[in-house]
């Protein structure tokens, strides 16, 4: 405990727009639908037929009540043949219904899947589909007219199916492993510059598998290399290349490990300017471009037909009434009040989406680079319940009092991270999203889905902010004032809105930050300016969260704040509330996790001082620790074994150690009276 934990994120997924996974299922009453006689439908010798049946099931799948109908019927064995169909129409509705399957059905119907033996048939169908690019005449020829293009149509769809099945399951990436699919889908990601939504399906699939996957590392040799290397370093400016770039970015950090270690350097280097290029765009603006564009061909398609605009092509983005705002009554003649008229272009929205998941891929790798190198990756590590020397104040604190671990970072990402502003690039997106954006968003129904990608773009920000705290140090984020002006910021974020926020994952995010820049600024003795009210305002709400990582943020962020006032003069009524709140909640929490943080932070706070003691008599502190020791204790017996890790016992075990120390400490104290 004391430590802020460095989060880590898988990857994050992404379905590229006209998918069948993204294709609206018109049936919304189809909960009751006969899975059964579809399913039969799929024996049918008419290759439409079984390609109508692959079609409709597909659009019921996306609809998760309807999915425990199909598994119940075994949907799996039935459609499984269906990827080698002799029909590649069947084939390709067949994966796309797998797919949806493997998307909306979760964790339990993608182990389903793989102990069903989906993968026999679709390794095979991936292998059929690199034959048929490789050969114009392979065995997915289906007519003379037939091209490559329709086996990568397929091949996008099986890619996407691996991908949610072996970020699913364990033993379907161990299939991957042995089956030579890496070979296999390095061949599509090489068709990046004419298919980047199968690159960037590849590319999501690889980027799952090869993390903390030491058995397909020795798989990548200097050819596969090279084709990651192709890809990253491309020159397109299509934000859906941006995207493909990150990802591909995110693979070679992952089997770094394999690149010759003169290059390694260099190719850190590669993966951050990469990053950087990334999060330097501004999606805000992006969208307020679009709707500008689009307000001003609508003005144009809006003029008298006479001068020959009316019907021009360029409207026909506008086709879709309901997704723009009603024309003003009256307006007549041409004369429409096209102001307000919004944007709503499928492939214009596709493109912001992929922009602000590249955003957010990037700054979650951010956040695992700055981790990968920490050798106690768990917050409940870094403690050892082995440590029984008597001196408490000797052995339990130290960097001016905090239990604080500093994490280790390479120089070569250290420097890339200083060289490609990361830092700054990254504080620049923890701000809260363009408003003006997020309005023209709202008021767009196609649009608004991009509303929470905007926020989770924010909420990762500061999540790679918090890590990139705990591996900097004091002079890589520019100095005291630099510090002292992100202390403002962060306390703008949580408090400059007119109600408290509320969201989960933005509370853990803001004090994870928080709490890892009151670290820095105690260890190098730098005011921070939030005030002890506001911080009570922030840990009394936030202690009420359902969050456990946002409750153990707010009682650390007291216990900081607490140890530094307790260095100060006048501080004894503050220290009091403090003490008062973290007594709370080390005797009422419902998480053992959370009572043994406030313990740490009331160790923190009346460690040491004169005003700490002073607070500590007023609060009878030493009496009510005393009363908890064996209810403490109790807990621990009853709750610890099933409920919490080995790891976490670990700690809490050394939290009760540390207890027992601290009341001998303050029953020395209180003798010397």
């Amino acid at each position: 405990m004391g430590k802020s934990k460095t989060k880590r994120f898988r990857p994050a997924p992404f379905t590229p727009a006209g998918s069948l996974s993204e294709q609206g299922a018109e049936d919304g009453t189809a909960a009751g639908s006969p899975a059964a006689e579809l399913l039969e439908k799929l024996q049918h010798p008419s290759a439409d037929v079984r390609e109508f049946a692959c079609a409709s099931i597909s659009k019921l799948l996306q609809q998760k009540q309807t999915i425990p109908a199909f598994v119940q019927r075994d949907v799996v064995r039935c459609l499984g043949p269906m990827l080698l169909d002799k029909s590649l129409a069947v084939r390709e509705t067949a994966a796309g219904a797998l797919r949806n399957l493997s998307a909306c059905g979760g964790f339990d119907v993608c182990d389903d899947m793989v102990t069903k033996d989906i993968m026999t048939p679709l390794v095979a169908l991936l292998k059929e589909c690199r034959a048929g690019l490789e050969e114009n005449n392979g065995s997915l020829k289906e007519t003379k007219d037939t091209n490559k293009s329709h086996a990568e149509d397929i091949a996008n769809e099986a890619v996407n199916l691996l991908w949610n099945v072996c970020e699913c399951n364990s033993t379907a990436v161990s299939i991957f492993n042995k089956q030579g699919c890496l070979d296999v889908v390095l061949q599509y990601l090489k068709r990046f510059q004419t298919n980047v939504d199968l690159a960037i399906a590849v590319a999501s699939c690889l980027q799952a598998v090869t993390e903390d996957n030491p058995d397909l590392l020795s798989s990548f040799d200097a050819s596969a290399h090279q084709v990651l290397e192709m890809v990253m370093l491309s020159l397109d400016k299509a934000l859906e290349h941006i995207l493909l770039r990150t990802l591909v970015a995110g693979v070679t950090w992952n089997i770094k490990s394999t690149l010759p270690s003169g290059s390694q350097a260099g190719t850190v280097n590669a993966i951050l300017k990469i990053f950087s290029e990334c999060l330097a765009i501004d999606a805000g603006e992006m969208v307020i471009q679009i709707k500008e564009e689009e307000t001003e061909r609508v003005k144009s398609s809006a003029k008298p037909e006479a001068e020959g605009n009316v019907g021009d092509g360029d409207n026909s983005v506008l086709n879709h009434d309901e997704e723009m705002e009603e024309a003003p009554k009256g307006a007549a003649n041409g004369e429409n009040d096209v102001s307000d008229l919004l944007p709503h272009s499928t492939q214009e929205m596709k493109q912001v989406a992929a922009l602000l998941l590249a955003q957010q891929t990037a700054l979650e790798i951010i956040v695992n680079m700055c981790c990968n190198e920490d050798p106690s990756d768990d917050e409940w590590e870094d403690l050892s319940s082995s440590d029984e020397s008597d001196a408490f104040m000797d052995n339990s604190y130290d960097e001016g009092g905090k239990l604080l671990s500093p994490l280790c970072l390479s120089a070569e990402v250290h420097t890339a991270l200083r060289n490609h502003l990361i830092p700054k690039k990254t504080l620049e997106k923890t701000a809260f999203p363009n408003s003006v954006a997020v309005d023209i968003c709202m008021a767009s129904p196609a649009w608004k889905p991009l509303i929470k990608k905007l926020n989770m773009v924010q909420y990762r920000a500061l999540t790679c902010l918090h890590s990139i705290l705990l591996v900097s140090d004091m002079d890589c984020l520019g100095g005291p004032l630099m510090l002292q002006s992100l202390s403002q910021h962060l306390s703008q974020l949580i408090f400059s809105q007119p109600e408290f926020p509320k969201e989960i994952e933005f509370l853990e995010a803001v004090t994870s930050a928080l709490r890892a820049l009151l670290q820095m600024l105690a260890a190098n003795n730098i005011p921070q300016c939030m005030s002890p009210e506001q911080l009570m305002t922030l840990c009394e709400a936030g202690i009420h969260s359902c969050n456990v990582s946002i409750r153990v943020n707010v009682v650390s962020i007291l216990g900081i704040a607490g140890s530094v006032l307790a260095k100060l003069e006048d501080t004894v009524q503050t220290l009091k509330m403090i003490g008062k709140f973290l007594l709370d909640v080390a005797t009422k929490d419902s998480s053992l996790v959370v009572v043994g943080e406030a313990l740490d932070a009331l160790f923190d706070v009346f460690a040491d001082g004169k005003e700490a003691e002073k607070a500590a008599e007023q609060l009878k502190l030493l009496y009510a620790l005393k009363e908890f020791q064996p209810v403490f204790k109790s807990r621990m017996r009853k709750e610890g074994k099933g409920h919490y890790s080995t790891d976490q016992l670990c700690v809490l075990d050394n939290v009760k150690l540390n207890l027992r120390r601290f009341i001998a400490y303050q029953e020395m104290l209180e003798r010397k009276k």
